[in-house]
């Protein structure tokens, strides 16, 4: 994206920078939502109406008594209280208050840009406002499938709706470096190697969706170890290689886990060929990609051996924005193949 204007292009490296903080926060709450079983607290979709949080006692209990009526309430939290409820209710008020913040928030100034340069230059961040839409959809897809028979919502639809909020974070940071970086000096790294780098970064995010949406992070609260064995003992090696492995706590334990090390194996190999050929413009974005994948790792096995606890768990959904951000940098200064290092 090439913009003439220097004041227009400050404008929108301003916004693009706030969106981007603000999908990351939104990322986190979403996170929290989820931790803290929150999800399907409120069981209608309401694009408008429901912009504004209950205002009335009336209201509350509408809301509470649509809450009853799913196998959440019925089979598990029976016994809950209003004031309870509210709890769960604000932090699904706020997640989906804030999906509609960044609706607007995206979509006002980027009306505004297009009347003032030319809408071919803006192509990308309209196909991202098509994105943020789209999610808004997904996420009442997710919900919906916690409405009827299950206790919580699928967690394949769950790693869709963290994967397209990650893309979208991606994006934005994206465009955001095509303003604002000017590389001159072209990379000697193949662009296959931060691709595939930044592919698995959005695998295992896929996988810990998995892990979440199915509280397998409570199960084996041991490491490097699951319990006395590597394999879960729970399990036989063969129902690995099943599709059905995905719908299985201590596999889809095993998998996040072991994923991990694929990355972790994989970053030294990337990292011992750019010092090795002494790609320098490459070592601070390599460097920078360690320190939050080792800073994931470590919160990712603190999280495990504390059984998900809420604080440790949220600071691992933080540090990964940090690691896709990194890892993204790193693709951008790679995005030209000019030798097959």
């Amino acid at each position: 994206m090439y913009i003439e204007n220097y004041l227009i292009k400050k404008y929108i490296s301003a916004w693009l920078l706030f969106m981007f903080f603000l999908v990351a926060f939104m990322i986190v709450v979403g996170g929290l939502t989820r931790l803290t079983d929150s999800g399907l607290s409120i069981t209608k979709w309401e694009l408008f109406s429901g912009t504004l949080p209950p205002l009335s006692d009336v209201k509350w209990l509408d809301y509470f008594e649509e809450y009853k009526k799913i196998p959440e309430y019925k089979m598990q939290n029976y016994s809950m209280t209003m004031s309870e409820f509210k709890v769960i209710f604000w932090w699904e008020w706020a997640h989906r208050f804030l999906g509609r913040l960044i609706g607007l928030g995206f979509l006002i100034p980027l009306i505004y840009f297009s009347f003032k340069i030319k809408l071919t230059k803006l192509l990308n961040l309209y196909s991202i406002f098509f994105l943020i839409c789209f999610q808004g959809f997904i996420g009442w897809y997710m919900v919906s499938s916690g409405l009827v028979d299950r206790l919580d919502v699928s967690h394949f639809r769950l790693s869709i709706h963290l994967a397209i909020a990650f893309l979208i974070l991606s994006l934005i940071l994206w465009n955001y470096f095509k303003l604002n970086l000017d590389i001159k000096e072209q990379s000697q790294l193949n662009i296959f190697f931060p691709v595939v780098f930044l592919f698995l970064v959005f695998l295992q995010i896929i996988i810990g969706a998995f892990v979440s949406g199915m509280d397998a992070g409570l199960i084996y609260n041991s490491w490097p170890m699951m319990g006395n064995t590597y394999f879960p003992d729970d399990n036989k090696l063969e129902n690995l290689f099943n599709l059905a492995a995905f719908s299985d706590a201590s596999l889809v334990q095993f998998l996040h886990r072991n994923l991990a090390y694929v990355i972790i194996f994989y970053y030294f190999w990337i990292l011992f060929k750019i010092y090795k050929n002494r790609v320098k413009n490459c070592f601070y974005a390599i460097n920078l990609v360690g320190f939050f994948l080792l800073t994931q790792v470590i919160l990712g096995i603190f999280t495990l051996i504390n059984g998900a606890q809420i604080v440790l768990a949220s600071m691992h959904q933080l540090s990964s924005v940090f690691l896709v951000s990194a890892s993204v940098y790193f693709l951008y200064l790679n995005r030209r193949i000019n030798s097959f290092l």
